[in-house]
């Protein structure tokens, strides 16, 4: 298979092949814009010098003005060219190369004074290497106007001619290559800042995405505590007044009414956990430490709390510490068969770490795919680190650090 596309990539650079010709154009249209810069520089100390009355500050001066005025045409002149010959695309940097101080314009900068006129020397190189092959090649079609050649050097200078030929198509595609390179590399963005530009975009909107998930998940919670919570409690309260007030009803309706008002009790002692965890109302009006006190309160084993946070995170950041301590307590009560539980969550500069430790019986390990998995995603979901050591034996210790601004 190497072979075959060698042999293809051969045969598209032949001499009389159209890629030759597309590079050796493209080479060429780039020489008068890469010697531009130098021939600013250069053509001054050649027409004033000779004129005594200018000063020698205006003549070293003068130049370097309109080399920086001229950058930004001839960068886009370049960028254009790429465009219209070759189809690249080359976007301008973001920040303006005519300002002195941004490294965009050093780097046009190193375009214009360095990379450039390589580049237009290789170009000429290759409109030599034309020239000379075609001249060379042609030799014996005018042989009989220089006598002092013998025949052998005829032949010598034809063969010579034809292998410039079909060298050029060669060096053609290697100045084109350098050219594009350059051009991308030091008229386009920078890729480094680019990537960065692009990370910060990717997670500003993963932030967006996750304060829009946060903001309904708190929607859904009001309405059902406003609407289905409400009629639930209207219904069992019904129910439970049937039940107590109803007299001369017959069994079998009676303990339908029962068993009506004790599935509503279960269904609405079902509905606040639900409204609970989607985003408990306390968390938004009262705060962390409010918040895991109810946790904590409703935990059948001895929980010792402190929250230290002198300034409140954000409503995404505070759900998520809310959800790994309401997430981990869980576990301890389900599987760790622990006797006591400490949480202790505190703000240190822009960083809020949760630590809830137990001495249960350990082994708790999230490649299992257990509850911590999808904790552990949830807490990376807002650039936080979700760490767990759960030997067996105990204890367990899950710490959690977040940014407490996304």
């Amino acid at each position: 298979m190497a072979s075959v596309s060698l042999l293809r990539r051969a045969r598209a650079y032949v001499p009389w092949s159209a890629a030759p010709w597309r590079d050796t154009a493209f080479a060429a249209s780039g020489v008068p814009l890469q010697f531009g810069a130098w021939a600013v520089l250069v053509a001054p100390w050649t027409i004033l010098e000779p004129v005594r009355a200018v000063p020698v500050l205006t003549t070293l001066l003068a130049p370097v003005l309109v080399v920086a005025v001229l950058a930004q045409p001839l960068a886009s002149a370049q960028r254009e060219r790429c465009w219209a010959m070759l189809g690249l695309h080359v976007p301008p940097p973001e920040e303006r190369p005519g300002r002195f101080r941004t490294e965009g314009y050093w780097r046009v900068l190193a375009y214009h004074l360095l990379a450039g006129p390589v580049i237009a020397f290789g170009a000429m190189a290759v409109i030599v290497a034309w020239a000379a092959g075609v001249a060379l090649a042609g030799i014996g079609a005018y042989a009989w106007a220089l006598p002092s050649l013998t025949a052998f050097r005829v032949a010598a200078f034809s063969v010579g001619g034809v292998a410039l030929l079909m060298a050029a198509p060669w060096l053609a595609m290697t100045v084109r290559n350098m050219d594009a390179r350059a051009v991308v590399a030091l008229l386009g963005p920078d890729r480094a800042r680019e990537l960065e530009r692009r990370v910060e975009d990717l997670a500003e909107k993963r932030a967006g995405v996750v304060d829009a998930a946060d903001i309904e998940r708190r929607r859904i919670e009001r309405d059902l505590h406003d609407g289905a919570q409400q009629r639930l409690v209207a219904l069992a309260m019904n129910l439970g007044l049937a039940r107590e007030t109803l007299t001369g009803v017959p069994d079998d309706a009676m303990r339908v009414i029962v068993e009506a008002h004790e599935e509503a009790k279960e269904a609405l002692a079902e509905m606040r956990d639900l409204i609970r965890g989607l985003h408990p109302a306390v968390l938004e009006d009262r705060g962390l430490d409010a918040a895991l006190s109810g946790v904590a309160a409703r935990v059948p084993l001895p929980v010792r709390l402190r929250v230290d946070v002198p300034r409140r995170a954000s409503s995404t950041v505070e759900a998520v510490a809310y959800f790994v301590v309401s997430e981990a307590l869980t576990n301890v009560v389900r599987h760790a068969r622990a006797s006591k539980v400490e949480i202790e969550v505190t703000r240190r500069g822009d960083v809020l770490s949760v630590s809830v430790a137990d001495d249960g019986a350990g082994g708790a390990d999230p490649s299992r795919g257990s509850g911590l998995t999808g904790l552990g995603r949830r807490v990376r979901s807002v650039d936080g680190t979700f760490r767990i050591v759960s030997p067996e034996g105990g204890p367990t210790t899950v710490t959690v650090e977040l940014p407490c601004v996304l």
